[in-house]
């Protein structure tokens, strides 16, 4: 009986650690956009097989190798000066100041030319009549719950007249 029990717990044992070794492999690098190299460390890993451990997900870091990276270079070597990189440049201006004497070239012809541009002037349009008319008509009060406005239930007369 303990010898079925210890073959069962080993062949688990067996199945479960074969599995986990196998989940470090190697990683194939593509670019998702192309002309904007990968750079791991210094190397360009464009299109070239990773191996290590590495990623957002992981709980440690550790050096991955890459295999087919080309090293790139941190300050550019060109023949431009740019001023960022803090170094000056390898070669000045070359100046060539002419002699106060020399004959001067004829000046150029005056030349001028502008641009202009506007709206289109409103279309002519009668103003609204207003509101409220110049001579409002007079105005007649109608009677409330079937009584005169002017109606004295105290006396019971018939109202005065305007």
């Amino acid at each position: 009986m303990r010898a079925g029990i210890a073959s069962l717990a080993l062949a688990i044992l067996i199945g479960t650690a074969l599995p986990a070794c196998a989940g470090e492999g190697f990683d194939i690098v593509i670019p998702g956009r192309a002309g904007v190299p990968i750079i791991i460390n210094g190397v360009d890993a464009s299109y070239s097989v990773i191996e290590g451990e590495f990623g957002l997900g992981r709980g440690y870091h550790s050096q991955s190798t890459v295999y087919g990276g080309r090293y790139v270079d941190a300050e550019p070597n060109v023949g431009h000066y740019y001023p960022s990189l803090g170094h000056k440049p390898g070669y000045g201006r070359l100046e060539i100041e002419p002699p106060a004497n020399r004959t001067l070239p004829k000046p150029a012809e005056s030349y001028h030319q502008s641009w202009s541009a506007q709206s289109a002037p409103p279309p002519k349009v009668a103003p609204p009549p207003p509101e409220v008319p110049m001579y409002p008509p007079p105005v007649i009060t109608a009677p409330q719950n079937g009584m005169p406005p002017n109606f004295d239930p105290q006396s019971r007369r018939p109202p005065l007249p305007h």
